[in-house]
């Protein structure tokens, strides 16, 4: 076969392979593209004939979005609550992971299993004794349930979990050349091991960051004042005089709400399949 011939089917194979990759993508990104397209239409026009473009370019359905509640507010109460529940998610999951991975304690072998049963346990069972307790701490229709729930709930446990499969793979020779220079266990794990555990830090505050923006259930519970919505219970409030959604409206918040989740996870992707890979490490 002459060199022409080869470097054809070489181009042939990749244009193949090219296509089946597009066409594998279309079913996750048509409902994108077509959530954005018809955030441009008209009430109308979304339930029209399928298109790849607006039939008309309303820039002003972003403008309503802001006009019909205090979505800026609303957009605000998400990232308060996300970037908060993050950060004390990831101090406390680190610490206890640690724990978990390195200390020996009593009982700490059935205290790791009970953590592990939060992961198995539904937010629909544990909502209703949830919600009274937080009634009893008189934080009802505040932030600090929804800030509270990422750090002890069931993503708490998760990203312990995470960091404790990350923190079993460190070579025992670090700590132990920490301890004959004197650093005493927290030093060691301020100073040496989490410097190095950045990478499943990164991946256990964005995937806890994503966990706490799509809260719906929970704000719904614990949430009255319109003015504390976040951004899923201010996306069912988009609707008319007549309690009719008004779809194009609500379609151009939740493409506003959808951006920073994208970015987020299209930038960190590959942290996020990085610690999905150690936390299935075994000791």
């Amino acid at each position: 076969m002459k060199r022409n011939d080869r470097a054809y089917l070489r181009i042939v194979k990749k244009m193949g392979l090219l296509s089946f990759v597009l066409l594998a993508c279309l079913p996750f990104i048509y409902p994108f593209w077509w959530m954005t397209v018809n955030s441009l239409n008209t009430a109308a026009g979304i339930f029209g004939l399928p298109s790849l473009l607006p039939s008309s370019w309303l820039w002003s359905n972003y403008i309503e979005v802001f006009v019909h509640q205090p979505f800026a507010l609303h957009y605000l109460n998400s990232i308060v609550v996300a970037v908060a529940g993050t950060a004390g998610n990831i101090i406390v999951a680190s610490l206890s992971g640690y724990a978990f991975a390195r200390i020996r304690f009593p009982g700490r072998t059935a205290a790791f299993i009970l953590l592990l049963t939060a992961l198995m346990m539904p937010v629909e069972i544990t909502i209703v004794p949830l919600f009274f307790q937080m009634n009893d701490f008189g934080l009802t229709d505040t932030l600090f349930p929804l800030i509270l729930l990422a750090v002890f709930g069931a993503q708490g446990a998760f990203s312990s979990f995470m960091m404790r499969q990350y923190f079993i793979t460190f070579p025992r020779e670090l700590e132990e050349a920490a301890a004959i220079d004197g650093l005493s266990t927290a030093r060691t794990f301020f100073r040496i091991i989490a410097p190095l555990a950045w990478p499943v830090i990164g991946s256990a505050s964005i995937l806890c960051f994503l966990f706490s923006w799509n809260l719906f259930l929970e704000p719904l519970v614990f949430i009255d004042s319109l003015n504390n919505f976040t951004l899923p219970l201010s996306l069912a409030n988009f609707s008319d005089t007549y309690g009719l959604p008004r779809w194009n409206i609500q379609l151009a918040a939740t493409t506003l709400s959808v951006l920073p989740v994208f970015l987020v996870y299209a930038l960190f992707q590959s942290k996020i399949r990085s610690a999905m890979v150690s936390s299935g490490l075994k000791e």
